[in-house]
Parts: structure tokens; sequence; C-alpha cells
């Protein structure tokens, strides 16, 4: 027998011991886990049906990645389906995103906007670029923002280190301002030197004292930095009204903590009000202490459900001077996002946008403020029609926080919480931030926005509208149940919020 035959039935030898040993090894866990699963009584499937039950929770893991990718239909998934993901992408890298045959879209959904079209559309040459707002004209310093869409709140700490340099550098390049969200003005959100709105939440970190009040030195010394533009006092939160932030502690790293002024390895939680602020009067005392030390203009962000209360607060604007009243109100959705929410806040508290931006508009104008407080509309307005939407419907303003995340590569996994982000956006751990290069993904920020102004104004030229923010009311239906659609303005007029008066005389 020779050497390579010899050579060759040792192999074979081996792997079938090898193999036997496998089996063996595999049948004694299978045996293992039975009695394990037998056992116990914490997993009822597990005791009845020992080892197979365990599939049943790994099953349950899988099933939103294999429903993303093989069962979902273009349009069904939630938050945001892979039509409106993949608008992104393509616009993000610089794509086409022309489409062939048809609409995959059902405009019979209760709710759709369908937007007016003109006979005589604008030609091109003929539109404009939408005019500068003005925030802050009483201030010392107002600052006169001009794009369309930008960058709403996302903190140092929910987002990583490159994804926020991305973000920064990416507004930077397309004059676009940037959110830094509660978490404090981190050394990431100045990288790329674009225009800065400086977010203090509740547990006012980054200009905090040690037991959590408000430090006017830091709060002058930070707004003293040229690259911040306006301080934004947040009340509320779309995905958690009357909850405060929360970053779990595998999130706290020492820089975030040092950055937020709390110990690191412990979860970041925010309180649910600010204490100095239980009523409109104490609202607009803490604005003018802000805006006093900060010398910069100053409004505040939050979540609509009760209204009342803005009447309450324009009565007190009006007794006070329109000098007092806030620079600009950021008005959340409902259906906002969020890193980590208890799920009964996220699903079931606070007005979305198509509500209430309507609702917040209607009442400033009836109150004669409109034109004095600005309003930014912010929550899942991620695509074209929806930001042509929120200007229809009166906003001065449209942030957007998710759709710059799919600009710079999220994929929608659902991990922002558990530090184990599959693309580096969300995650502190280097080894998973290797994909997410802030020079590769900066343009991509900047191409998403180029490619949203373009299209808002293709729908804004289509209507006779020569820019996003001359778009009204009156250039948006909105889809019924008995199947026809009504303008958005007879919509509101039908449903249009009550007066103080009108609500005393209903009692």
């Amino acid at each position: 027998m020779d050497f390579f035959t010899q050579f060759t039935m040792a192999g074979l030898s081996f792997l079938t011991t090898l193999f036997i040993f496998v089996v063996g090894l595999g049948a004694l866990a299978v045996v293992f886990m039975y009695f394990a699963d037998a056992s116990q009584s914490r997993d009822a499937v597990r005791h009845n049906y020992p080892v197979i039950g365990r599939f049943r929770e790994l099953f349950t893991r899988l099933g939103e990645f294999f429903r993303q990718y093989f069962f979902a239909l273009d349009r069904e998934e939630m938050p945001f389906n892979r039509a409106e993901r993949d608008w992104i992408y393509k616009s993000a890298k610089g794509g086409n995103n022309t489409q062939p045959f048809g609409s995959t879209r059902n405009l019979n959904i209760v709710g759709t906007p369908i937007f007016v079209n003109c006979p005589f559309p604008r030609l091109d040459e003929e539109a404009s670029d939408p005019p500068a707002v003005e925030f802050g004209p009483y201030t010392e310093n107002p600052y006169r923002a001009s794009s369309i869409i930008n960058i709403s709140a996302m903190s140092y700490g929910s987002l990583s280190k490159p994804a926020i340099k991305a973000l920064s550098r990416g507004a930077a390049e397309a004059k676009c301002y940037m959110n830094t969200g509660e978490g404090g003005l981190s050394p990431y959100h100045l990288d790329g030197g674009c225009d800065i709105v400086f977010q203090m939440g509740t547990a006012k970190y980054g200009v905090r004292t040690k037991d959590g009040a408000l430090d006017d030195k830091k709060l002058a010394d930070l707004a003293d930095r040229p690259e911040v533009k306006m301080i934004e006092i947040k009340l509320a939160q779309g995905a958690k009204p009357g909850k405060g932030g929360i970053l779990p502690a595998a999130k706290v790293t020492r820089e975030v903590a040092k950055i937020r002024g709390i110990p690191a390895g412990k979860p970041s939680i925010s309180p649910n009000r600010h204490p100095e602020i239980d009523n409109v009067g104490e609202l607009l005392d803490f604005i003018d202490r802000v805006r006093s030390v900060s010398k910069l203009p100053t409004g505040f962000k939050t979540v609509l459900g009760a209204y009342g209360w803005l009447d309450e607060l324009c009565d007190e604007i009006e007794r006070r001077g329109v000098e007092s009243a806030p620079d600009f109100i950021t008005l959340d959705g409902g259906d906002g996002g969020t890193g980590a929410s208890p799920m009964s806040l996220m699903d079931n508290v606070g007005l979305p946008l198509k509500q209430s931006l309507p609702m917040l508009c209607h009442i400033l104008a009836r109150r004669g403020l409109r034109d004095r407080i600005k309003v930014i509309a912010s929550g899942k307005l991620v695509t074209p029609a929806e930001v042509a939407w929120a200007y229809c419907a009166g906003a001065d303003m449209v942030n957007t926080a998710r759709g710059f995340m799919f600009s710079i590569g999220c994929i929608q996994a659902l991990r922002c919480h558990t530090n184990n982000c599959p693309t580096g956006v969300t995650t502190h751990k280097k080894s998973l931030q290797g994909g997410l290069d802030p020079k590769v993904k900066a343009p991509r920020v900047a191409h998403y926005v180029e490619k949203m102004r373009k299209d808002v104004a293709m729908i804004a030229h289509s209507c006779g509208a020569a820019h996003a923010r001359n778009l009204k009311l009156f250039h948006v239906r909105i889809q019924q149940e008995d199947g026809g659609s009504i303008p958005l303005d007879e919509l509101l007029d039908r449903h249009r919020p009550m007066t103080p008066a009108e609500y005393r005389a209903a009692e």
C-alpha cells in the first residue's frame, strides 16, 4: 500500500472519528437541553416542548429581518417602508430616482396628501429660491436660515462619533443647520463648521450645575461660539411626550459622560419636565432668561396633545409684549422617533404632526402671532411629499432626523438602544464603526439635502408656486373615507380648534 493510499485512509478515518464525536456531542447537548427545558417552569413553551420550543424565540427575533428583506411589500413596513428608504438611499448616493410604469402607492388610503397641480405650472427659469427665514428679530444676534430641510435633534451618545461628524460636515456642505439634541454640544457637532442649534433638554446637559440646574456661565460660554446660532428649550419629544431623554448605560461612555456632566457607565435619564417651568408664565420667564444670557434667538420644542395652553401662552405674550414671545416653536409629531422610548408613549401619546401642525399654525394666526413666532416642523418628514405637505400646512422650516440617518447608512435594524447598530450609526463599538467614514458619508448628507430641495421645488412648481415657502393650504387635498378628497383648508375649517370663548359657551 503506497503512502498516498495510507494518507487518504488515515484522513478518512480521522474525519469519521471527528464526525462521530461531533454527532455524539450534539446528541449529548440535545439531551442536556431536553432535561434542562423540561425541568424549568419559567417558559411554558420550552417546558411543554423541550428543545424545539427554543426555536420560537429564535424565529421571533429573526422575524423582523425576514419581513424586511423577503416578505413585506415596498409600501408595507413601519416606521419607514422600503420605497421611502430606497428614495433616500439613491438620493444620498447621487443616483437617479425616476421610476417606471406607475406609482406603487395606494392613493385611496385616508389621509393621503394629493397636491393640486395647476394647468400652467411655473417654468423652472421663472422659479426662485426660497427666501431666508429670520429668527429672533428682537435679539442681538438674529439668525437667518434659508434651507428648507435641516438636521433635527440627534445627540452625541445616541449617535456615534463618526455619525455626528458625517452629519456636521454634510450640513456645512449643504448649508443647512444641525440640532445638537439634548446631549450637549460635542466637538463632533462642531467638526464640520456648520450652523448649530443647541438643544437644552430637561437635564440641561452641557450647561448644567452639579445638581442639574442651569449654569448661566456655561450657557454664555457655549453661546459665544460662532457656530451656535439658536437655543431650543426641549419641553417634549414626539416619541415620548412627558418622558425625559433615555440613554442606556451601555452607551454612556467616559467621553459622553464628560460632555453631559454625568457619571460614566450609568443610564442617562433626564427629568420628565424642566423644574423651572410649570406654567406659561414660567415658560416665558425661562425663555427670557436663556435669551438674555445667550443673546441668541430662543424657542422651545414640544408635542401637542392638549392645546388650550397655547391660548393662555398667547394671552400672556399680549400682556408682556411681543418681544417676550418665543422666537420659534419646534413642533414634533407623536409619530416622531427616538433611540429609546417606552412603547406605550411611542405608540399612543401625542398628536401626529398631520393633526397638530395645522392646529398650531391656526392658533398662532388667529392670535396675530404667526409672523412673530416661527414654526419648525419635525416628525417623520423624510421624503419630498411630506416636506411639501408641511409647508402647505404652514411650517416656516422643516427638520428631519431619521431621513439623515438613512442618508449615512442606517438600515432600520431597530437596534439603536442596544449599542449594537450594524451600520455604526448608533453604536460606540469601534468594531461596528469601521464602515462609517465621515469623509465618504458627508457628501451623501449633502446629496440628500440637494435632492430634497430639488424635488420639493418640483412639487411647488407643479402647483404654480415659486418655491416651497409659497405653498399654501389650498395647494394640497387630503383623501377621505368616501373615496374623495377635500382641500386642507376646508378640512381644517371643519376641525379647527375651539377658542376659549367657544369652550365656555359649550360648557
